[in-house]
């Protein structure tokens, strides 16, 4: 946290594709999305300014290694919470509740991930989609990609039947080709934390208390209302904080 302060501005690592998430506006230039207001409350709470931020662009593969090697300070990228990862990184509490789902062609006659056995699904590479795309009963084959935008392109293509991600992430590519649409269940209820390092117990406190300040203040439901209301709704509750023993 004194390193932190000391250099003026927090360094956190994000998407640069995933719209509504965090994506680089095409007009100003400027990181915008869910994760990218959040990340920027993280800047306010240490210097005042939610400007103070630096954002780093990362791929889903390259986010844990970010953390390891001292890149970032935080991650706020989609970041699903797996007891896999927690052996890596640590995580805040969760800030958002998700669950993959499926898109496909409209009239494709897919409904869900047993309508694929033998199929191709794409998923991002080191994401939590692609490893439940490997263990489905159905067997279909996993295809890994770097971005969510790049498995929407290879459906578009006729390379993949279905691409596999978060909900609201397959929402918002549905809304981006009006020939597509999402299908089926939840694979599971999952949770998107902070990915922030394991030695750094200290700033893992302070990211919980501010996430827990944006619950009580009503900033986190302003936050979800702005980028995700469009594609879910009206916000839910907030996700309750739950902290390990």
């Amino acid at each position: 946290m004194a390193k932190i302060a000391a250099r003026g501005r927090l360094i956190v690592g994000v998407s640069q594709t995933i719209y509504p998430f965090s994506f680089r506006d095409p007009v100003s230039g400027e990181m915008r999305g869910f994760d990218v207001d959040i990340a920027r409350e993280m800047a306010r709470a240490v210097f005042g300014d939610p400007n103070a931020v630096q954002f780093k662009a990362t791929n889903v593969p390259e986010r844990i290694t970010f953390l390891q090697k001292g890149e970032v300070d935080i991650v706020v990228h989609t970041f699903t919470m797996t007891c896999a990862r927690l052996q890596q990184i640590a995580f805040s509490t969760e800030y958002l509740t998700i669950g993959p789902r499926l898109l496909v062609k409209r009239g494709s006659g897919f409904r869900s991930i047993d309508d694929l056995g033998g199929r191709k699904v794409c998923a991002s590479k080191g994401g939590a989609p692609l490893l439940q795309i490997q263990q489905a009963a159905s067997r279909p084959i996993p295809v890994g990609a770097e971005n969510s935008i790049d498995c929407l392109i290879m459906l578009q293509q006729g390379q993949v039947d279905a691409v596999c991600n978060d909900d609201a992430i397959l929402v918002a590519l549905a809304e981006q080709d009006p020939t597509t649409e999402v299908v089926g269940p939840r694979f599971s209820n999952d949770g998107y934390g902070i990915g922030i390092s394991r030695g750094e117990p200290e700033l893992v406190r302070f990211v919980n208390a501010v996430l827990e300040r944006l619950r009580a203040s009503g900033t986190w439901a302003t936050i979800y209302r702005r980028w995700l209301s469009g594609q879910l709704g009206p916000p839910p509750p907030p996700p309750e904080a739950q902290y390990l023993d």
